[in-house]
């Protein structure tokens, strides 16, 4: 037995791979659950609006947090300004009296505002009033703040990235050990095609499994889908680009399927809770959150929430699209370079063959 538990020993020690799993994801659970995993929302980015928008913009108190103030403005330009996500909550000034406008779409942030609001107008001690009184609130796009609306966009973004990263990592895994992978090296194709030929199926199951998941959204659930899906289907594409990437990154360094899987699963994990897909980015510690800028779950999920939930157009989400566009640049040329020279032995074996034949 002592025989037995030596030799697992150093076999798990000669396998650098899971060890450093075992030794990583424990400390990135213990960080993402530690500074990222809160509901709490303690500042709210508000723009004022109205004639009185300046005065009202110095006078705000903790959680909101003034962005600008628009004397000119009124109830289209608040409601733009929701829509195109610039912020969260709007104030608009009236003669009636005061009018709040929340995007339901932030479903935390949306609570966040309704409690602090209720809060402020009935004098909490402790709390700073702002008004004399309960202001009028409009809900937006998601009035009964339903958890389905922003969750079904956050399950077709996460199906992209498990069938992109995981699936896709497995397949190309699969060929290598199966010893096809080298086959297909030899034959008369240049490296691209079989990187296009082996990713283009996993692409093509993903858009079906994504339209499949946004249908049953809408049809089952009521989730609302206001805007383009020419804009949703542009950055599905940009995303796929970067998961299916990173499935090829994740194959390349991997020996096996559970290698694979192990990598595949660390690379899941930091996006699932760090892209603000489950929990809000404004509610993560500092360090935390930049790390959820990096990510490209981050800005499809603001994509797929800003087009279906808010109707949000193209120019409004174009930074989220320019991010998706540069990180799937650098991945996908990355993971192309990396197949390219897993095939290199393959086809220099070939070319070898070849000049020694008669």
């Amino acid at each position: 037995m002592w025989a037995m538990i030596v030799k697992e020993f150093r076999q798990l020690r000669r396998d650098h791979r899971t060890l450093a799993m075992m030794i990583v994801l424990p400390v990135l659970l213990l960080v993402v659950f530690g500074y990222a995993a809160s509901f709490d929302v303690p500042t709210i980015p508000v723009n004022v609006y109205g004639s009185g928008a300046e005065a009202l913009a110095a006078e705000l108190r903790r959680p909101f947090e003034p962005r600008e103030a628009h004397p000119e403005g009124a109830f289209p330009e608040a409601e733009d300004a929701l829509r195109d996500g610039e912020v969260p909550v709007a104030f608009v000034t009236t003669v009636e009296g005061l009018v709040v406008m929340i995007d339901g779409s932030e479903l935390f942030t949306a609570k966040a505002a309704q409690g602090a609001l209720v809060a402020q107008a009935q004098g909490v001690p402790g709390i700073p009033s702002t008004y004399p009184r309960m202001p009028d609130v409009e809900i937006l796009f998601n009035p009964g703040l339903d958890t389905s609306a922003i969750m079904v966009p956050g399950l077709a973004a996460m199906i992209l990235l498990f069938v992109g990263t995981v699936i896709t990592s497995l397949g190309v895994v699969r060929e290598r050990q199966a010893g096809t992978l080298e086959q297909l090296a030899v034959m008369p194709l240049r490296p691209a095609d079989v990187f296009i030929g082996k990713i283009a199926p996993y692409f093509l199951v993903a858009s079906i499994d994504m339209a499949v998941v946004v249908g049953a959204g809408v049809l089952l659930f009521d989730v609302p889908f206001r805007g383009s899906a020419l804009v949703l289907a542009l950055g599905a594409v940009l995303f796929l680009f970067v998961t299916l990437g990173l499935g090829v990154l994740v194959s390349s360094v991997s020996e096996n399927q559970g290698q694979a899987i192990q990598l595949a699963i660390m690379t899941l994990l930091p996006q699932i809770m760090l892209s603000g897909l489950i929990f809000p980015l404004s509610s993560m510690a500092a360090g935390v959150r930049w790390i959820g800028y990096l990510l490209p779950l981050t800005y499809f999920v603001r994509i797929a929430r800003g087009v279906m939930v808010r109707g949000a157009s193209l120019a409004a989400l174009w930074p989220s699209f320019a991010y998706l566009a540069v990180i799937g640049a650098a991945v996908f040329g990355l993971a192309t370079l990396r197949f390219h020279r897993s095939l290199a032995p393959a086809r220099t074996g070939r070319s070898r063959r070849e000049v020694a034949a008669p």
